[in-house]
């Protein structure tokens, strides 16, 4: 008997470990089975592959993947010989990785979703695209978004774009994604990739990374280039990791910083540069204090921040009640800032793509291609952003200047710096968004719950992180940790911290609406 189990335990002990599912894959996980011989990046390309096929235009249909690299699988079988080789580039090496389509990558075309741009293949990297490369990733294609980033219409409806149409969340078909990185989070949470790069101005990380269970990260302004990514605002764009897990967030980051030439915010990036990864600290947090921004919220959000607030409580963290500082004026003060950037820093872009390319050579040759095909580009919004744009007048306009002094010192110096100086904080924390409302085609987005997490930290500039702090009726609500610049080692030990202790696997289950289900029969006849 004695013999028998052990030779039962030799052979458990010797059987080969199988590989995660794909759709289950981490960037960590997935780089172990790859190091362990378990799978090849070529299988596991065309496994995500036929999942995409499968579920995107197919199934529940998500809609979130706007163009497919051509040249994934020939680039994978060219990795897995390097790994055969022994050349590892990395963490990343053989690992797919998904890119917002206002991302440039050569072989694919870009479009900010908009048919202006459907042939907008300059044939060249972004920096972005570049460092993915060179460590190794295989970018498997680029993702949908808000047309243009989320900033064509006041009353747009995240998600949507002319070339891509409604990418849909995976927790409920009939909820928004968020945006404007809607397609970068539907479908890491899908399981179409292990990661993915978003780009956010203001909540465009952020928010669909809270609204689908993800992490999600917004670095410093400076860390990341911004060359060759379709602009808004120099102020406040750069890109960043949407990813299922903190430390796979990490490696993207890690992998992405980066001095450019051609953006002057980046002089000192790589005074910054680590491996963040390596450097994760979970038990950082015992000696943090972190300030606690409250606010009104539905009674079952409450619930899940109280939850979070004991768990890093439990982790030895000292928290200390804040309230945010008066910031009347800022957000309007932005806005003009917005739209003072988007009309120099875009005509300049479009100044960069090729004429026989793009016809549209400015914003006013934008407008003009909206108004000729609105049946196309304007079925459920208009473009009155773009039309507010174009009045202003250049970035030499002392109104400009006025209106970027204002909304930066409400929301740095007076408000996040006074925030963590009076209380000798860390950082702070608040509730990310709430959960998801209904896409609506008639009004557009409609923002309920706490939405104002983001604005702060994107118009300063500084370091944002959510993470998933579980589910609302079923759908996903995320953990904010906002720092000051160049804080996110600290912030992602916080998140990687309370992502351990917390223990979420969140999971989403494609069903039609949130709306239907046997605890609803009854209430809603």
């Amino acid at each position: 008997m004695i013999r028998s189990l052990c030779l039962l335990a030799a052979l458990l002990w010797t059987l080969p470990v199988a590989a995660q599912a794909v759709e289950e894959a981490t960037i960590m996980s997935l780089s172990a089975d790859l190091a362990a011989g378990r799978t090849s990046s070529e299988a596991t390309v065309r496994a995500l592959l036929k999942r995409v096929a499968a579920m995107d235009r197919n199934g529940p249909r998500l809609n979130s993947i706007i163009a497919h690299n051509p040249d994934a699988i020939a680039q994978a079988r060219t990795l897995d010989t390097e790994r055969r080789a022994g050349r590892i580039r990395g963490p990343l090496h053989g690992v797919p990785i998904l890119l917002k389509d206002n991302i440039e990558a050569a072989g694919m075309p870009t479009t900010a979703g908009s048919l202006a741009l459907a042939r907008n293949a300059p044939g060249r990297d972004s920096p972005v695209a570049a460092a993915l490369k060179a460590k190794g990733a295989i970018i498997l294609g680029k993702t949908n978004l808000s047309e243009w980033a989320n900033f064509r219409s006041e009353r747009s409806m995240s998600g949507w774009s002319a070339i891509g149409g409604l990418t849909r969340n995976p927790y409920a078909l009939d909820r928004t994604t968020c945006g404007s990185s809607s397609g970068s989070g539907a479908a890491v949470a899908a399981g179409f990739a292990p990661g993915a790069i978003g780009s956010e101005t203001n909540g465009s990380i952020i928010c669909p990374a809270s609204m689908m269970g993800l992490v999600g990260l917004k670095p410093t302004i400076g860390l990341i280039p911004r060359s060759h990514i379709v602009p808004i605002s120099h102020s406040q764009d750069t890109a960043g990791p949407m990813t299922r897990t903190v430390r796979d967030a990490t490696i993207l980051l890690s992998a992405l910083i980066a001095s450019d030439p051609a953006d002057p915010t980046t002089v000192d990036a790589m005074a910054h540069a680590r491996d963040y990864a390596a450097a994760l600290d979970p038990t950082a947090i015992a000696k943090m204090r972190i300030g606690v921004l409250r606010g009104g919220a539905q009674p079952e959000l409450l619930a899940r921040y109280d939850a979070a607030i004991a768990v890093l409580k439990g982790l030895g963290a000292t928290l200390v009640d804040v309230k945010k500082p008066p910031m009347d004026g800022m957000s309007a003060a932005s806005y003009d800032v917005l739209q003072y950037e988007f009309k120099a820093d875009l005509n300049a872009y479009l100044a960069s793509t090729r004429p026989d390319q793009v016809e549209s050579r400015t914003l006013a040759d934008l407008i003009a291609f909206n108004a000729a095909h609105p049946a196309q580009e304007m079925p459920l919004f208009g473009q009155e952003i773009f039309t507010l744009s174009q009045a202003k007048k250049g970035l030499d306009d002392p109104a400009y200047t006025a209106a970027r002094e204002k909304s930066l010192r409400l929301a740095g110096a007076q408000g996040i710096d006074a925030m963590l100086a009076a209380d000798r904080l860390d950082l702070l924390m608040t509730i990310s968004y709430g959960p998801a409302w209904p896409s609506d085609t008639v009004w557009g987005d409609q923002y309920e719950g706490p939405s104002g997490s983001t604005g702060p930290a994107a118009i300063a500039g500084y370091p944002h992180l959510t993470v998933p702090m579980g589910l609302v009726r079923g759908l996903p609500v995320g953990l904010s940790f906002i720092g000051a610049p160049y804080q996110e080692q600290r912030l992602l030990d916080a998140g990687y911290a309370y992502e351990q202790a917390a223990g979420l696997k969140l999971k989403p289950d494609f069903r039609p609406s949130v709306d239907t289900g046997p605890e609803l029969e009854g209430v809603i006849r």
